[in-house]
């Protein structure tokens, strides 16, 4: 079973609003490991990288100035599936689409204030991870109840 480690934002809606513990958690008890966590203020170039593949379309600036604004949370998230479980989790982009249960569907209300960002496959969580963490900032670790979670 392959291992993957994915990025997490929670955006600055979610951190103005006081949503971060309960996004963290709610990834938590999936089974998935924290293996990186930090509160930051994400600098335009930053933002730039991140969003490289929107450069030149009508909405990029909003979305640099949007993820500058205010603090966001980092997460980076280890396990089998751990980008498609984080995925699921979050629920569609468009929050009024978005099952209940699901972090966008029980707490989202505008597409353009979302409050999470996770990677969406296995190459963009290796550049974002990498983006957010410098190798020394992601820990290894044996979490003692591992063989509770996967077989």
């Amino acid at each position: 079973m392959a291992i993957e480690t994915t990025l997490v934002l929670v955006k600055p809606d979610g951190v103005q609003r006081g949503l971060s513990g309960e996004i963290i958690r709610r990834l938590e008890q999936t089974g998935l490991k924290l293996v990186g966590l930090k509160l930051m203020q994400v600098s335009r170039e930053l933002a730039g990288k991140h969003y490289g593949e929107h450069e030149g379309k009508p909405f990029y600036n909003g979305l640099v100035d949007y993820i500058t604004a205010s603090p966001v949370v980092a997460l980076a998230l280890e396990g089998p599936n751990a980008i498609s479980i984080t995925r699921k989790m979050m629920g569609v982009t468009k929050p009024a689409e978005a099952a209940p249960g699901t972090i966008r569907g029980d707490f989202g209300v505008d597409i353009g204030r979302n409050l999470i960002h996770g990677s969406a496959n296995e190459s963009d969580a290796k550049r974002e991870v990498s983006l957010f963490f410098s190798s020394d900032e992601l820990l290894r670790w044996d979490r003692t109840n591992e063989g509770w979670i996967t077989e």
